[in-house]
């Protein structure tokens, strides 16, 4: 029987970013200097600060859609701008800006599993960041010297690693413009192993020809392809923010790989008094050699 672990993660070394307050739906965040009022459907508690420390923003999120919306200024806000994360392992520059769906280039929650790479990788190790987005484990892992592959169908946020990768003094990442779960079934027909494996798969979506992706079509092939990538003693990460409860991640994976172990549980922020703010299910998976 594998060896389980319930957790929650939040990460602990962010300077350049907070939760200052949230509830009633939505969060108060603080990106560099920018303060930016986003929709936070998890947030359903009422609000620590009151009406004046909102108004502060910067810019505030309003949805026009299911998954779109526009950014309404508050005061001056830029074009874009950088930010820093800086921890005992890790130094990364970001380059975010306010796009159409909510996001600015990066999920501040996703630190916690930058540490994670950059503790289990060496120089020289292969590592594989599937659905990649902006590239943080990319940029992670590139930095304590793994061999990197980046793919993501989405030109335009390989682009933006690319931006990520130069600001934070790097180079030799591999870029893959297609569809993760395509690529990953090529690798897996050449016989190519990885010491590391991150993937992030979103709920819906398209690929770079329009191809509609839906994650509850594609989980089980999905994983079954990326556990024949893993090599011997390599590590898997995979976060999803499509409402999967973490026990049912763990039943798909004990199903593939009975034998190795795995830690589950909730990706977390915390806000600034402490509390914890859900944002998506979190698995990391260990084999064993």
């Amino acid at each position: 029987m594998s060896t389980r672990s319930y957790q929650r993660w939040s990460p602990e070394y962010w300077d350049d970013y907070t939760v200052i307050d949230s509830g009633d739906g939505a969060r108060l965040e603080r990106f560099g200097s920018l303060v930016l009022d986003r929709p936070d459907p998890a947030a359903v508690w009422s609000r620590r600060l009151g009406t004046d420390a909102w108004d502060e923003a910067h810019a505030r999120f309003e949805p026009t859609g299911r998954a779109k919306g526009n950014w309404v200024p508050l005061d001056t806000v830029p074009e874009g701008w950088n930010i820093n994360y800086r921890s005992p392992k890790l130094q990364l520059r970001f380059h975010l800006e306010m796009t159409r769906f909510k996001h600015v280039g990066i999920f501040p929650e996703q630190a916690t599993n930058w540490e994670y790479i950059a503790e289990h990788l060496k120089p020289g190790d292969k590592f594989l960041n599937l659905f990649a987005y902006t590239g943080g484990a990319s940029i992670a892992a590139r930095s304590v010297g793994a061999e990197v592959t980046h793919v993501d169908a989405i030109r335009q946020v390989v682009d933006w690693t690319r931006v990520n990768m130069e600001l934070s003094g790097l180079d030799g990442i591999r870029w893959v413009v297609e569809d993760a779960l395509k690529f990953a079934q090529r690798e897996q027909r050449r016989g190519n192993t990885y010491k590391g494996i991150v993937l992030d798969p979103p709920t819906w979506g398209l690929g770079p020809k329009g191809q509609k992706w839906r994650l509850e079509d594609n989980l089980l092939n999905l994983c079954a392809v990326v556990a024949d990538l893993l090599e011997p003693d390599g590590f898997i990460i995979m976060n999803t923010y499509s409402g999967i409860a973490p026990s049912a991640l763990e039943t798909v994976w004990e199903r593939i790989l009975p034998s190795a172990q795995f830690e589950s549980g909730e990706l977390c922020l915390r806000g600034e008094d402490g509390h914890w703010i859900p944002t998506g299910s979190l698995i990391r998976i260990t084999s064993r050699p």
